[in-house]
C-alpha cells in the first residue's frame, strides 16, 4: 500500500481491469502517446496495445458513439473526455442513447461502459473546463453517477464503475487531482456504487456533499470543533446514482441540522433533491430547513473571482451559523 493521488488511483484501477478483463478498452483524445491532458492514461498504450488503448480525433460525439456500438456487443469501454465541460455535444449519445439501452431494449442489451474526465473549479481554468453538469445526468433514468472525494474511492469505485452492466458518468474533481494524497492498496478492490459514506461522526450538524467539497467541509468541522466545540458529522455520497437514502437519512435524523454543499448552481443542482428526500424522509427530526451552499446561478465566472464564486469555507460558515439559530 502506498500514498496516491486521485490521478494515480484512476491510472492504477484502469490499469488493472484491463489486466483482468480483455473486453475492456480505453478511448479518448490523447489517451494513448500522451497518457491523456492529466497523464490519467499514462503507460497504458504500452502495457496493453493500441487495439484496446485508442487515440480518438477531437469529436465527442463520435467517441461516446463508438463506446455504446462497442458496449452493446460485448466490449466494456472507458471514454475519457479531456474535461467534463466538453460533453454537450455527446448528451444525444448519452441521455437517448446509452441510457436507454436497457429500456429500449426490453433487457436484451445493456451498455456497460464508463464516461470518466475532470470537472469542477478552483484551478483557474478556462470557459467550459471548470462547470459542474452532474444534474443533467441525475435526471436521465437509465445512467449512474459517482463522484469521488478522495483516492481510495476513486479507484474503487472506478473499478466498480466498470463492472456495472449500465453505463456510468464518472466525474473526477479536478481541483484535487494531485493535491489530495492518502494510502491506497495496490491490489484491486471495489467501493459498492450507491453506497455513502459517513466521513466523520458528528451530533449537531450534517454536512452533505460530493467530490472536492468534501475535503472543505471536513476541514471546517475540525476547525468548528477546535474553536466552538461543534460536532458536525460529514457525509459524502459518493455516488448520486443510485442514491443512498439510508446513510443520508440515519444522519439528519441523529442531527436534526442539514446542509448539502455543492459546486453546480443552485437552481436545479442535486443538492435540491438531497433537500426534498430529507424533507420527506425525515422531517419531523429536523431543527430547522435545510441550507444549501452552492455555486451560483451564474455561468462559471473568470478567474479572479471563482473563489468567491465556490462554495467556501466562509460561506459554509454562514450556513452553520444560520442552522444553528434558526
Amino acid at each position: 500500500m502506498a500514498l496516491k493521488t486521485i490521478v494515480q488511483a484512476v491510472n492504477e484501477a484502469m490499469d488493472q481491469v484491463m489486466q483482468q478483463d480483455p473486453t475492456v478498452m480505453v478511448l479518448g483524445l490523447d489517451v494513448g502517446t500522451n497518457g491523456g491532458v492529466f497523464r490519467a492514461t499514462e503507460k497504458l498504450l504500452e502495457k496493453h496495445g493500441e487495439n484496446r488503448v485508442v487515440d480518438t480525433p477531437l469529436a465527442e460525439s463520435a467517441i461516446v458513439g463508438s463506446a455504446i456500438g462497442l458496449a452493446v456487443n460485448g466490449f466494456k469501454p472507458i471514454v475519457e473526455l479531456q474535461f467534463m465541460g466538453f460533453i454537450y455535444s455527446a448528451m444525444d449519445q448519452i441521455c437517448s442513447q446509452a441510457a436507454r439501452t436497457r429500456f429500449r431494449s426490453g433487457g436484451r442489451f445493456t451498455a456497460p461502459m464508463v464516461i470518466r474526465g475532470p470537472f469542477g473549479g478552483g484551478v483557474h481554468a478556462l470557459e467550459l473546463h471548470c462547470d459542474s453538469y452532474e444534474s443533467f445526468f441525475t435526471h436521465t433514468p437509465g445512467l449512474k453517477v459517482v463522484i469521488p472525494s478522495n483516492p481510495y474511492d476513486a479507484k474503487g469505485l472506478l473499478i466498480s464503475a466498470v463492472k456495472d452492466p449500465d453505463p456510468v458518468i464518472f466525474f473526477e474533481p479536478m481541483r484535487i487531482y494531485r493535491s489530495v494524497k492518502e494510502e491506497v492498496p495496490d491490489e484491486m478492490f471495489e467501493v459498492p456504487l450507491g453506497k455513502a459514506n459517513v466521513v466523520r461522526e458528528g451530533e449537531d450538524i450534517t454536512i452533505i456533499s460530493w467530490g472536492a467539497p468534501v475535503q472543505t467541509a471536513v476541514k471546517l468541522a475540525e476547525q468548528l470543533e477546535k474553536e466552538r466545540n461543534l460536532s458536525i458529522e460529514v457525509v459524502d455520497l459518493r455516488t448520486l446514482v443510485p442514491f443512498d437514502s439510508e446513510t443520508v437519512m440515519n444522519s439528519a435524523r441523529k442531527t436534526g441540522r442539514v446542509i448539502v454543499m455543492h459546486e453546480a448552481v443552485k437552481t436545479g443542482g442535486f443538492g435540491a433533491e438531497v433537500a426534498s428526500r430529507v424533507m420527506e424522509e425525515a422531517f419531523t427530526y429536523l431543527e430547522c430547513p435545510v441550507e444549501r451552499v452552492t455555486g451560483f446561478d451564474t455561468p462559471y465566472p473568470f478567474p479572479q473571482v471563482e473563489h468567491e464564486w465556490m462554495p467556501n469555507e466562509n460561506r459554509l460558515i454562514k450556513a452553520v451559523d444560520k442552522v444553528l439559530t434558526y
